[in-house]
């Protein structure tokens, strides 16, 4: 038993500890006042609300920045790095 109240003490901490460092307007479904007083006052399952549905989602890796400059600069990395796995893989059949 000490064990479970040990994890749910661990989590409790790092996600209000989460809460607190994420950006003002990266929230979601709260405001930021909100789920610190969601995961503070309901330490078990407050935690397991901020992971499921107040903790920002990661970065969407398939689209690309709003400024054009950025953009192409990825636009641009994607090509190359595209280039060179098909060269690795040209070089491997010629071995």
């Amino acid at each position: 038993m000490l064990y479970i109240a040990l994890f749910a003490f661990v989590l409790w901490v790092l996600c209000f500890a989460d809460a607190i460092t994420t950006d003002d307007d990266q929230f979601r479904n709260l405001s930021k006042e909100g789920w610190l007083v969601i995961v503070l006052l309901l330490p078990l399952v407050g935690s397991v609300l901020w992971l499921v549905v107040g903790r920002p989602q990661k970065d969407q890796g398939g689209q690309l920045p709003t400024d054009p400059e950025e953009a192409e600069f990825v636009r641009r990395c994607r090509e190359r790095a595209e280039e060179q796995r098909r060269e690795g893989f040209h070089g491997r059949d010629q071995e």
